[in-house]
């Protein structure tokens, strides 16, 4: 089993991208990443977004921030009809528009440990009323762009940034919910797995940690994240040790070690299974 092959998608993200749309009965089939930034706004419906070791329970009026190469999955658990605004852009959109852009911490708000923002009623009308304005003016001049319409829809997105970054400001983004008492507990132990994914981990153990039994929790874990128990923790180690791969001068044995699997072999074996390369070659096309 703990050879199973995970699949966590990477998407190669434009430079700017927008979308409106209703959708029923649809989840994200599988965890997924992409090298942009993104702003997901949930204008009806409910849904579970899983972003990093955290599950939100989102709303209509809800924005959502998330950050590059952040692993997450959206779960309708109910099928029932959603609609949102999905926005991704990556940071060279703005740079060229407004170099300063960094030392605005416009950026920052991304990585944070609430992704989620909760916006009032007027909130929400002046965010829709300026979606609806970026998606006229983006797919309208979506054939031949003029320079003017470029700088429009990144004035535009500057706007959006700023708005979101003075909601931080005030201390207006403590929305986490996790109504869902599963939810939440899967939460927990996510989280618990991201702070000891160095140690030995067990499905046993963890059920006894969290007082839940073994086929509640398999069951339910697998439900919620898409992943079994196993292939969760490998897919962390992995993350991590594709980070060391690139950054360090560890050996292969020893970067096996540090994130948690006993041997290089049974970590060589797991790694090409997610990666799809040996962890030497992926060093070999990757060192920096």
């Amino acid at each position: 089993m703990e050879g199973l092959e995970m699949e966590i998608n990477f998407y190669e993200s434009e430079l700017f991208y927008i979308s409106r749309e209703k959708k029923i009965h649809s989840s994200i089939p599988s965890h997924h990443y992409h090298d942009a930034y993104e702003i997901l706004y949930i204008i009806s419906g409910e849904l579970y977004y899983f972003i990093g070791d955290r599950t939100y329970q989102v709303v209509s009026g809800v924005l959502l921030l998330i950050n590059m190469n952040e692993v997450h999955r959206l779960i309708n658990s109910n099928g029932a009809e959603y609609e949102r605004v999905t926005l991704l852009f990556k940071k060279e959109a703005l740079q060229s528009l407004l170099p300063e852009a960094e030392d605005l911490d416009l950026f920052n708000y991304f990585r944070s440990d609430s992704n989620a923002v909760k916006l009032r009623g007027h909130e929400q009308n002046f965010v829709e009323d300026l979606f609806d304005k970026i998606i006229r003016e983006d797919t309208s001049n979506s054939t031949n762009k003029s320079a003017s319409s470029e700088l429009y829809v990144r004035l535009m997105l500057m706007e959006l940034l700023i708005f979101i970054q003075r909601k931080f400001v005030n201390g207006h983004n403590d929305y986490f919910i996790e109504s869902n008492r599963t939810y939440r507990q899967i939460s927990q132990i996510i989280h618990h797995i991201h702070e000891n994914y160095n140690q030995r981990l067990t499905l046993e153990d963890i059920s006894k940690k969290f007082y839940l039994s073994l086929s509640h929790l398999s069951r339910t874990f697998k439900e919620s994240t898409g992943f079994t128990f196993i292939e969760y923790v490998n897919n962390v180690r992995v993350k991590e040790a594709c980070t060391l791969l690139k950054s360090s001068k560890l050996t292969v044995s020893e970067i096996a070690e540090l994130v948690g699997f006993e041997s290089q072999t049974h970590f060589g074996r797991i790694f090409k299974s997610i990666v799809g390369v040996p962890p030497l070659k992926y060093r070999k096309m990757n060192y920096s």
